[in-house]
């Protein structure tokens, strides 16, 4: 399969921070501080630490078969028939994930903007926007997702910056003390669950054999996810220092009320959350757009297809059908952490397992061949 090498290192690292900054960021301090209390943004931390794990895998991968995607090399180094398992489990993984992110998108949208609108529709919409989007070549996958971050990442980090002038120094007390004083269990399924947040890295196993020069894609991939996880770990210690932890945890989605309390100097706007919502709103369709476009692609690769252009609508009646699942919010969120969880075996182990053995059976050999 030939790709077209047109994906800069700099549009390769916008790809990634739009992708990873999503729907998430707005229940992302509750996972944390109910995991670790005042300990969340060091959580965090040690979250962004263990997905960088995960996405040096990826990269080292990629860069070993920079002709390939991961559909493609899992089963020269895994054999045909293990490789094409694992293939399945990627697509599925990533249509459930898909799934999950857009019904995410519209309990948010219902509950804060759209009260009198059915939630299929604020689903069905976004799905649909995806879907058409994802009908476009690679290199025009990275030129929205490069247009999108400024309008992500500056507006963001201005509402954050600014929110701190609400802050309180001793919500952040003690540190370090409660990931002693907890029991590990709770611990560690809170940091797997904020890892979960990050999956969307995997992206670039579709995006290095389109780069120009894939061997940069490491420093690509650095930047992309040192940057997504200085944001995450800014909103966590933003929302933990004006609300504290037990107020957090009466708040089901805390970004989004910390955006309510935060207003421009000069009370040019008293509240941000309009701003924000629409900041959201643009973060959300560049994580489902960059999910739906992983698993069309794969899918194409699986069937060994030229394109990914005829699964784009197919699988849009799939995708809406899982998203309509669950019962109601709090199911929601339920099935969002364990099928979360789950799919770090897809986004870290078995990438881990795929490098050990390519390098112990020195695949590709020195010729480059397989």
């Amino acid at each position: 399969m030939e790709h077209s090498r047109q994906i800069t290192a700099v549009q390769a690292t916008t790809i990634l921070i739009s992708t990873i900054i999503g729907v998430g960021v707005l229940n992302l301090p509750l996972i944390a501080v109910k995991a670790a209390d005042t300990s969340a943004p060091l959580l965090t931390f040690l979250s962004v630490m263990v997905s960088f794990a995960g996405l040096y895998f990826i990269t080292k991968l990629g860069i070993r078969f920079p002709d390939q995607t991961i559909i493609g090399y899992s089963q020269v180094v895994l054999g045909k028939w293990v490789g094409r398992m694992y293939g399945i489990l990627i697509i599925i993984f990533f249509t459930f994930l898909t799934a999950m992110a857009s019904r995410e998108f519209g309990e948010v949208v219902v509950a804060a903007v759209l009260k009198n609108t059915p939630i299929e529709v604020t689903v069905i919409v976004m799905l649909l926007m995806a879907a058409i989007f994802t009908r476009d070549d690679i290199n025009t996958f990275a030129y929205i997702h490069n247009f999108y971050v400024p309008a992500i990442i500056v507006p963001g980090l201005l509402i954050v910056i600014l929110s701190f002038k609400n802050a309180n120094p001793l919500y952040f007390q003690p540190i370090i003390q409660p990931i002693y004083t907890k029991e590990f269990d709770p611990l560690f399924v809170g940091m797997l669950t904020v890892v979960a947040l990050f999956q969307g890295f995997f992206i670039m196993t579709i995006v290095i054999p389109s780069m120009q020069k894939p061997k940069k894609a490491m420093k690509a991939a650095l930047f992309g996810l040192g940057i997504s996880g200085a944001f995450y770990i800014m909103v966590v210690l933003a929302a933990l220092s004006v609300f504290g932890v037990e107020e957090m945890k009466n708040l089901m989605w805390p970004t989004l009320e910390l955006a309510r309390a935060t207003s421009l100097p000069g009370n040019l706007l008293q509240r941000l959350d309009v701003v924000f919502l629409a900041i959201w709103v643009t973060a959300v369709f560049t994580t489902i757009f960059s999910s739906y476009m992983l698993t069309i692609h794969s899918l194409s690769r699986f069937f060994h297809l030229q394109g990914h252009k005829s699964f784009s609508l197919f699988l849009l009646p799939f995708v809406f059908f899982i998203a309509m699942i669950p019962r109601n919010v709090l199911q929601m969120y339920d099935v969002i952490k364990i099928v979360g969880r789950l799919g770090l075996l897809v986004t870290i182990g078995f990438p881990l397992f795929i490098l050990l053995i390519a390098v112990i059976r020195k695949i590709p050999g020195k010729k480059g061949g397989q």
